[in-house]
């Protein structure tokens, strides 16, 4: 009876990774010969690591990201000129913390995406929250912001995102509102929060891309300095892989909890 009632405490509280634990003690008769500290730091340390991992879900829930990618996953065996020493300093966040960007460029098929989602999921990780959007989708979200007397509301959501990552940048070059938008979402970002930016087209062929001159010179002004450039060639990671022979071939991935899968191009073995 005893027990019942603390456990209900305990779910009142919402220390669900301490009842847990606590409930495991109780079903081990050698807990009984640790020391009362023991136990309890045991207890706490369950409950640290269920609300982390709680915090986690939730953020990857928010990123929305494409892949469920790993940046220890990423595939250095394919020729594309991707610097493993670069990735594992991007690994380690400090770009985040000093509120740097990243610029992924290459052709289709090279892997943008999935390094992207990567350098996002890892962020999660370590903390930070993060958003993944494709740039069509991104341009008619601000757009749809503007007309319905939302764009205030979007754009604050957006400033206190710590990662933004924007994927297919350039498809098309942009529009009036869309480079005003544009500048108003990397003006509230600069300095003080990290851009994630994935496009086919070199960064020096984005001044046209963004079209007004002065509008463009503001806007690569905030997103090249500073900024790590990852400048990707070479063939598409696709095609490669339908080359080879089914000896060849990786394992069929498997699906995730989250119902996606992963990109078997960019996973190793």
């Amino acid at each position: 009876m005893l027990n019942q009632q603390t456990f209900d405490k305990l779910s009142a509280l919402k220390w669900h990774g301490l009842a847990r634990a606590l409930e495991e003690q109780l079903q081990q008769p050698e807990m009984a010969s640790l020391a009362f500290e023991e136990r309890l730091a045991m207890l706490v340390d369950a409950q640290w690591l269920w609300r982390e991992n709680r915090a986690l879900a939730s953020r990857l829930r928010q990123a929305q990201l494409k892949f469920p990618a790993l940046i220890e996953d990423i595939n250095y065996r394919h020729a594309r000129g991707l610097d493993r020493s670069l990735m594992r300093s991007l690994a380690s966040g400090q770009w985040i913390e000093h509120h740097q960007n990243v610029l992924l460029t290459g052709p289709a098929g090279i892997g943008k995406t999935y390094l992207c989602c990567a350098l996002l999921e890892k962020a999660c990780r370590q903390g930070y929250t993060a958003y993944y959007v494709r740039a069509p989708k991104f341009f008619r979200q601000l757009a749809v912001a503007a007309g319905d007397g939302s764009f205030d509301k979007l754009l604050t959501k957006l400033a206190k995102t710590q990662v933004l990552g924007i994927d297919d940048w350039g498809l098309s070059p942009l529009n009036d509102s869309e480079r005003r938008h544009f500048l108003e979402v990397i003006e509230d970002r600069h300095g003080g929060r990290s851009t994630v930016l994935a496009s086919q087209f070199p960064v020096n062929s984005w001044h046209d891309l963004i079209g007004n001159p002065s509008l463009a010179d503001a806007l690569l002004d905030r997103l090249l300095h500073p900024a790590h450039r990852i400048e990707l060639q070479g063939e598409s990671l696709r095609r490669a892989d339908s080359k080879k022979t089914p000896a060849d071939c990786d394992p069929q991935p498997q699906a995730t909890s989250g119902g996606q899968w992963p990109d078997s191009k960019e996973v190793e073995p």
